[in-house]
């Protein structure tokens, strides 16, 4: 899904027009109420193949938090003056006004600390932490980090919760991807455990502008795959957990934020961050977690605002503030009463090299199948990412292309139905071709068209969470891949007949070989295959093929099927 900014600007809609989830998504309060109806529009709309309209480029806006920050990669600094960095006279003076934790609550300033050194021989080197994760390559314009995005945008932002035992003073931080620097945004309230705890956060202008009406499942995908590059970056010294499921609330209570919607009163100058996840280190060998940490870190919590932009308030469109308010609601509806913490683990062969290396294949580079053990090593790792997961699915080309999951209680793949599903997936990721002819597809599926806002949140972020560690683990294998965010009417269920509208395909990640290394040369390598594909290739129906399944307690081998793209051309997603 590659950046355009060269785009014509069409007139935007009216901002007085409904919003998309009906006079539900008006509601001032900002509460849930009317939540699953506004959500069920959404995502009817989100799957309908209607296309985005065109709007004009929007740029990226300057970090807002503005100051020096603190360097995380200056080895030759031994020592920081904190009280200068957490908010000198000058500092607060252009910050303005600072929220705390309860909503409307206002403070002038806050306390300052002593110099304290940045320790590079910490249990915790949150710079190669954070180079591993999410900082953009040097020298170039942001787009490339090791993390991957819809549309390379990267609207997520990072906030981090530092304790004792990390490199950088105690406080709360923002971090910065682009000069790989973090902003202090205030003290760490009293009795917060060891480790760094990382709130994740989106801003969503850029996404919206480029995908409308998609961009939210999007923004909830690219904050899972945020998650899944911390939690891989961890280093052997520290334990990793992660939670997606945590209240809104206590999310911006604990990183300093004001809840919605207080915040255009609040931060008028600054855009909405709707919090999403965490991710939370710990030492390894440490005390045993009698608290938790979110809650630790809301108590008491102060933070500085955005440095106030001059001249009046951004103005809004109205997608933007229909995007916003609805992820709003997804942060107000956790899954459980308390949030849910489990274990993060490193796929096998993981390294810090294979985060920093790993790229979004060209679709031509993924025209090779992989081989079925690697396929099964790869499902496994996606299966076992998350426990409140979505299903998973292998699609496969090839002589004999089917459809697989995972076989229970042993290695291997499970056939599931026969046919080449290829170029139905092609047509349901906006009729993006090039995956009629990819080696094969993992498939995250479920999240039915009744789904609470809570499933419809923990859904995608598990989604984009799993498919993060999935991709890593293929890259370590030796595998090209590619990340498929956007779906439009792929209900799986039904083109597989089951009941239509209750297993809905909504992230996936195209798998292929590395090219063949051969010593053939070039007119012997290539004269037969062609001879033979040609004769051979069955003409182009005009739809695409249904997979079926296989008979029950059959032990044949698939039906071989046709791999020939079955689907025309069509407009591919839009950037």
């Amino acid at each position: 899904m590659p950046d355009a900014p060269d785009r014509a600007a069409v007139p935007t809609r009216d901002p007085r027009a409904e919003p998309p989830g009906g006079s539900a998504a008006k509601d001032p309060a900002g509460s849930s109420a009317g939540a699953p109806d506004c959500l069920g529009r959404a995502l009817a709309d989100a799957r309908s193949p209607r296309v985005p309209a065109l709007s004009p480029y929007v740029p990226e806006r300057p970090f807002p938090w503005s100051g020096p920050g603190l360097p995380l990669t200056d080895r030759g600094r031994r020592r920081t003056d904190a009280a200068a960095a957490f908010g000198g006279p000058r500092r607060r003076a252009a910050a303005g006004a600072r929220t705390d934790s309860g909503p409307g609550s206002v403070v002038t300033g806050f306390a300052t600390v002593g110099a304290a050194p940045i320790r590079h021989d910490a249990p915790l080197d949150l710079a190669r932490l954070l180079r591993l994760s999410l900082a953009a390559s040097a020298g170039t314009s942001g787009r490339l980090r090791p993390v991957p995005s819809a549309g390379a945008l990267h609207p997520v932002r990072a906030h981090l919760l530092v304790g004792p035992g990390c490199s950088l003073p105690p406080g709360r931080y923002a971090y910065d991807p682009h000069t790989h620097r973090a902003h202090p945004r205030g003290p760490a309230p009293d009795g917060v455990p060891a480790g760094v705890l990382v709130v994740l956060t989106v801003a969503a202008s850029r996404t919206v502008a480029h995908y409308g009406h998609r961009a939210w499942p999007l923004l909830l995908l690219d904050a899972g795959h945020a998650a899944a590059a911390l939690a891989q970056a961890g280093p052997p010294t520290a334990d990793v957990l992660v939670c997606l499921d945590a209240d809104g609330a206590l999310l911006s209570a604990a990183a300093g934020l004001p809840r919605a919607p207080a915040r255009h009163s609040e931060w008028q100058a600054a855009e909405l961050e709707p919090p999403l996840a965490a991710v939370w280190f710990t030492p390894t060998g440490g005390s045993v977690r009698t608290i938790d940490p979110l809650s630790a870190w809301a108590t008491r919590a102060r933070a500085s605002a955005p440095v106030r932009a001059p001249g009046p308030p951004i103005a809004q469109a109205h997608e933007l503030s229909y995007t916003q308010h609805l992820l709003s609601l997804l942060a107000q509806a956790p899954a459980r009463p308390a949030c849910t913490w489990h274990p993060a683990s490193r796929p096998e062969g993981v390294t810090g090299k294979t985060l920093t290396t790993r790229r979004s294949a060209p679709p031509d580079d993924l025209r090779r199948p992989p081989e079925r053990e690697l396929l099964a090593s790869v499902l496994t790792t996606a299966r076992t990412a998350s426990p409140a997961g979505p299903d998973w699915t292998v699609v496969t080309g090839g002589a004999a292309p089917a459809l697989y999951t995972a076989s229970p209680g042993r290695p291997g793949l499970l056939l599931h139905a026969h046919g080449d599903a290829r170029p139905t997936l092609a047509h349901w990721a906006a009729r993006q071709t090039w995956i009629g002819t990819t080696g094969a597809v993992l498939l995250a599926h479920g999240c039915p068209d009744d789904a609470s806002p809570a499933e419809v949140r923990t859904g995608h972020l598990a989604a984009g969470y799993a498919i993060g560690l999935a991709q890593t683990h293929a890259t370590a294998l030796g595998l090209r891949s590619r990340p498929i965010g956007s779906w439009q009417q792929a209900d799986l269920g039904a083109a597989l007949g089951e009941a239509p509208g209750r297993d809905w395909v909504v992230h996936g990640l195209a798998l292929g070989a590395p090219p063949a290394k051969t010593t053939t040369p070039p007119a012997t390598r290539t004269a037969t295959p062609l001879t033979t594909r040609t004769a051979t290739a069955p003409a182009a129906p005009t739809a695409a093929p249904r997979a079926t399944r296989p008979t029950p307690h059959s032990t044949d081998p698939p039906a071989p099927g046709t791999t020939a793209r079955t689907t025309p051309p069509g407009e591919e997603e839009r950037p």
